[in-house]
């Protein structure tokens, strides 16, 4: 199945951010956190025995091609800015693989619960559970405690691979 790059943008795009404490920020225009997302595809291609990797920006995308995905955050208000959280829904056509930096939580449950993969279960219907797998995250959040001073910028990236 062939997905559009607008479409995964699109789903992608759908980013809030909530307050943990001192401040609250809703995602609007005049929120104290600017937030500025991109979508590029992986694309590793081997020369002999070297391997060659290039991030593209995708017009569309095929079952199995990897993507990266980068959240850029930036302190817009005069004051500095902490105890904040970043909220992403993960488009429905992508299966999320991991975060570069290993500070994740996720939901499985369309944003009610959260946690790390390796704690989080599935129910089955039956009174059982399974672990969870990547493939049934539907949010991935971030839980920026530090001071962000006025101007101060910030990225987070995490890939997933389409569906």
């Amino acid at each position: 199945m062939l997905h559009t790059f607008k479409r995964l943008i699109q789903l992608f795009a759908a980013l809030a951010i909530t307050s943990l404490g001192g401040f609250a920020a809703p995602a609007s225009a005049n929120s104290a956190i600017e937030l500025n997302s991109q979508v590029f595809v992986e694309r590793i291609t081997q020369l002999g025995d070297r391997q060659s990797v290039r991030l593209e920006s995708p017009d569309k995308v095929l079952p199995g091609d990897r993507l990266i995905f980068v959240i850029n955050y930036r302190n817009a208000s005069a004051t500095r800015v902490s105890d904040f959280v970043i909220t992403n829904p993960l488009p429905r056509a992508v299966a999320f693989l991991e975060t570069l930096d290993g500070e994740e939580q996720v939901s499985i449950d369309g944003g009610n619960s959260w946690g790390s993969l390796d704690e989080l279960r599935v129910p089955l219907g039956d009174g059982r559970y399974r672990a969870a797998s990547s493939a049934d995250v539907t949010h991935i959040r971030w839980k920026i405690l530090q001071d962000i001073t006025r101007g101060s910028e910030g990225k987070l990236t995490f890939r997933g691979v389409v569906k």
